[in-house]
């Protein structure tokens, strides 16, 4: 079996504001449809938004609805990064305990439909900042 494409798909109440966030972060685009939503990144689709009027967010951590799965961004800079995510409607959930630390560091956001993300930052692995 040949994989051609991997998309993460997120149920949204708002497709408008759940996908319109995620291109903004990610300087992408939106192709818009009535009950569906693609994420174009540099000519690539990367994220669908599934129209689910009935959405519940989960709660984290913990809580009657749990999070199933979750994105990790990382980005060059967590500061830049976080002030992005907020301006475009994001929650911080749960802050880093030092951003400013040289390890790595994960900060835990919401998307406006409640989806818990990371912003995180760190080394490079070896493959990347080899070719840098």
């Amino acid at each position: 079996m040949r994989v051609h494409r991997l998309i993460h798909v997120f149920d949204a109440p708002d497709l408008a504001a759940e996908s319109g966030f995620w291109a903004a972060l990610l300087d992408g685009t939106v192709e818009a449809e009535d009950d569906w939503h693609s994420v174009v990144v540099d000519g690539e689709w990367r994220m669908g938004f599934q129209l689910a009027p009935d959405h519940v967010p989960p709660v984290w951590p913990g809580g009657p609805q749990q999070q199933q799965i979750h994105l990790d961004v990382w980005v060059d800079d967590l500061a830049e990064a976080h002030e992005r995510a907020m301006g475009l409607g994001a929650r911080l959930l749960q802050a880093a305990p030092d951003p400013a630390t040289t390890g790595e560091v994960f900060q835990v956001y919401a998307d406006p439909a409640g989806h818990p993300f990371c912003l995180c930052r760190g080394p490079l692995p070896a493959s990347e900042a080899a070719g840098s």
